[in-house]
């Protein structure tokens, strides 16, 4: 019995559903899956209305973008109460700084005379949280690039003339806010943004997992972060950071997997958060 606990859906840059995701997790074998869309929890109970004649376990997760010293960090938060007033004030601020951010980068795009609407972007992200990915699927469509890399090597990557800076929170802030909304905090694709001290650091701040299982792990990252799992009495995760079908950069649903142990430890420790908290938060 496996989960995939690093998915994403339409609710934010995925391009399936919720529910769509839900049923390709049934025929994928898998028998938990969790929603972390980025800086947005608004897929879940969609995912959920499906899983219940599937049979798939479906955790409420969101993966929240923050900076460390220039270094975009993310962090999964697990077993959060979505009706935490403090946490959907965070949500709230990163959903409209995407909307900003988006409408910014799009004006500089049509400064440099590319022909692409806002309105076209927003139609792309639907109702779910808009990023970069949307812009990029804009001006494919409009023919102005052949891949989505192109958009991010030519215009709004890092650096690039179209680029924005997004809304920065510190991981340690939002380490802290998971924790107090009675979730668990736990450090996405170490492998790929983290550094041995910054993941230390982190520890130091409250994290109390890691997510040791990603596609772009080696086998000794995989073995490092495992290590450190141990001798830290972090929980490992694991997930493929589905994006959906045939897109270019994330993982096949199911591709990277943990053992459904680790939604019983997530749970758990979300319970005994919430029992540190002083708060009577539901079980999500």
């Amino acid at each position: 019995m496996f989960a995939d606990l690093h998915v994403h859906t339409s609710a934010s840059d995925g391009t399936s559903s919720p529910a769509e995701v839900v049923q390709l997790a049934g025929l994928a074998g898998l028998c938990a899956l969790a929603i972390t869309d980025h800086d947005t929890m608004e897929g879940i109970d969609n995912a959920r209305d499906t899983a219940g004649s599937i049979g798939v376990d479906v955790l409420g997760g969101v993966e929240l973008s923050t900076d460390y010293a220039g270094l975009e960090v993310h962090i999964l938060g697990y077993c959060i109460e979505p009706a935490n007033s403090v946490f959907q004030s965070y949500l709230s601020a990163f959903k409209n700084a995407r909307l900003a951010r988006a409408e910014k980068m799009v004006n500089k795009l049509r400064e440099l005379g590319i022909n692409i609407s806002f309105e076209n972007v927003m139609a792309l992200a639907g109702t779910g949280s808009v990023g970069r990915p949307h812009i990029a699927r804009a001006l494919m469509q409009t023919g102005q690039i052949s891949r989505m890399a192109e958009a991010f090597d030519r215009y709004i990557g890092f650096g690039k003339a179209a680029y924005v800076p997004r809304l920065k929170y510190r991981p340690e802030e939002m380490i802290k806010a998971v924790i107090e909304a009675g979730g668990v905090p736990v450090l996405a694709h170490p492998g790929i943004t983290c550094k041995d001290d910054l993941i230390l650091a982190l520890i130091d701040a409250g994290l109390q997992g890691l997510e040791v299982f990603h596609p772009k792990h080696t086998r000794e990252m995989e073995r490092q972060y495992r290590a450190l799992c141990r001798n830290h009495g972090l929980i490992a995760t694991g997930g493929s950071d589905f994006h959906g079908a045939g897109v270019a950069g994330h993982g096949v649903l199911g591709e990277a997997v943990i053992p459904y142990g680790a939604v019983l430890q997530l749970r758990e420790q979300a319970a005994n958060n919430r029992r540190l908290n002083g708060e009577n938060i539901k079980t999500v």
